[in-house]
């Protein structure tokens, strides 16, 4: 069984009475996390349900909430309970049908999942407003991949693991960069299996949401578009360019862009800006939310740690490590200048900015590229951060103290932030 790092939030919620929502791309574990939770619960001799609206038999239950409370309560009675709905992008106003069960007061705690569907992502938080918490369950984090690769060993010394076991450590990096984290993917054994698995679930994004979302069979430009933002991926996005190599209009990629990012497939990380106005204009670059989705898409599954684009590669790795611990209101962004400085991310905190920058390469030397130092020149900031694969370093320039630190202590630049 892989343990996910979401299990004891979620475990910890089911005691409010507030729906706990669960969204997040498809495959990423959604229905085994809440299974493990509905045994728990079976475990301490609670009443539960779980439905799921893929189920032939469960549909027609959600016909009305007439015929779903009749379900529940052929369940389990009048009594306190916790009921499980799976897929629940499937009904049709999912958001207004949740609430009116959610406003009847019934002693049922609700436990709900879903694809990233627009549906989902958008009408259902709107209605449900005051009545959820959110829950986000991505693919594995390389962290989660790392203690299930190593039995979970390590789970509480991982930083420790890392630092003693080097050879070990690159060896599971690359197998992440390769494959990313969907648990299906990482379970299969063989490459094989791996390809044929990264592929069903990329089939499967395309035929049940977007052909779904879009209402369209056919989704060439599409699968083309994600194919181009997965070659791209740490470059500026030109909305114009790609509507003229893919023969769209500028609109549709404008549309499709914004279907990526609501499935959970992209993330847009916008330029920084003093001026917020400028931030929302500009050219933003696109970073995948899986590796091994991008890898697929990008036709290197298996091989993108051996090729000569691993840097940005490298810097996608770093961007999901960083997202997975930013914590509101601090907002990641990126910097360029028209003289062609730029910084990969900067931290954008209440107070101050912080900039990282990411190498694929194990750095000898605290040294600072032309380009951070301008950074640090003209914002002066009293942290940056250089993430490197060797090992911790430290260094001043004019005010800033840059920390040159291993991948694996990513977390500590949005914890000191």
């Amino acid at each position: 069984m892989i343990r996910r790092s979401l299990f004891p939030i979620l475990k910890s919620h089911l005691t409010n009475p507030e729906i706990s929502l669960i969204i997040g791309p498809r495959q990423a574990g959604k229905t085994t996390l809440m299974r493990q939770l509905q045994d728990e619960l079976s475990k301490l001799g609670e009443n539960t349900l779980f439905l799921s609206l893929d189920n032939d038999s469960d549909g027609p239950m959600f016909k009305s909430q007439v015929t779903l409370l009749n379900r529940i309560k052929l369940q389990l009675g009048e009594e306190k309970g916790y009921v499980f709905i799976d897929e629940i992008q499937r009904k049709e106003n999912a958001g207004l049908f949740l609430k009116g069960l959610y406003d009847r007061g019934l002693p049922y705690k609700l436990i709900i999942s879903g694809s990233g569907s627009v549906e989902l992502k958008e009408k259902v938080q709107e209605s449900l407003a005051g009545r959820k918490r959110l829950f986000e369950l991505t693919t594995l984090s390389f962290f989660e991949f790392v203690n299930f690769k190593t039995d979970y060993k390590y789970e509480d010394r991982l930083p420790d693991f890392f630092t003693l076991f080097s050879d070990q450590t690159q060896n599971l990096l690359n197998e992440y960069l390769n494959f990313g984290g969907y648990p299906k993917v990482i379970l299969a054994q063989t490459l094989d299996d791996k390809t044929e698995t990264i592929k069903d679930i990329y089939q499967s994004y395309l035929e049940k949401d977007i052909a779904y979302l879009l209402n369209v069979q056919k989704t060439e430009s599409f699968t083309s578009l994600v194919r181009v933002l997965a070659s791209q991926t740490g470059n500026l996005v030109n909305i114009s360019e790609l509507s003229s190599t893919l023969g769209i209009s500028i609109k549709t990629v404008q549309n499709y862009l914004w279907y990526l990012e609501k499935t959970f497939i992209v993330d847009r990380v916008t330029p920084y800006y003093k001026n917020i106005r400028k931030e929302i204009t500009k050219t933003p670059v696109i970073y995948f939310g899986d590796l091994g989705m991008k890898n697929y898409a990008q036709r290197q599954f298996g091989t993108a740690a051996l090729n000569m684009s691993g840097g940005f590669h490298f810097e996608n790795f770093i961007f999901l490590l960083l997202k997975e611990y930013l914590q509101p209101p601090s907002r990641l962004h990126f910097w360029r200048t028209q003289d062609k400085a730029e910084v990969d991310f900067v931290l954008d905190v209440v107070n101050a900015v912080i900039p990282i920058e990411v190498k694929f390469t194990q750095l000898k030397l605290p040294e600072i590229s032309r380009s951070f130092r301008s950074f640090l020149h003209r914002y002066k900031p009293l942290k940056a951060y250089i993430i490197h694969l060797g090992q911790p370093m430290e260094k001043n320039f004019e005010s800033s103290h840059v920390y040159f630190i291993p991948f694996f202590n990513t977390k500590i630049v949005t914890r000191l932030a």
